[in-house]
C-alpha cells in the first residue's frame, strides 16, 4: 500500500471518529437535557451514534492492518 493510501485511509478514520463524537455528543445532550420528554427520540440517535461508531471501528481496523501497526 502506498504512503498516500495510507494517509487516506487515516484520514477516513480520523473524519469518522470526529462523526462518532459528534453523535456521542447529541446522545448525551437527549439523555442530559431533553429526557424524559424526548424519549421517542432515543432509538434513532441510539442508532445513529452505534452506526458512527461502528463506521469508525471498521476504518481503523482497515488502517491498522494496512499499516501493519
Amino acid at each position: 500500500m502506498t504512503d498516500e493510501e495510507l494517509k487516506a485511509l487515516e484520514k477516513e478514520v480520523k473524519k469518522n471518529k470526529r462523526l462518532a463524537s459528534e453523535q456521542a455528543m447529541e446522545l448525551h445532550d437527549l439523555i442530559e437535557d431533553r429526557l424524559p420528554d424526548a424519549y421517542g427520540e432515543i432509538m434513532g440517535i441510539a442508532q445513529a451514534t452505534f452506526d458512527a461508531c461502528k463506521a469508525w471501528d471498521d476504518a481503523n481496523k482497515k488502517f491498522l492492518a494496512a499499516s501493519g501497526a
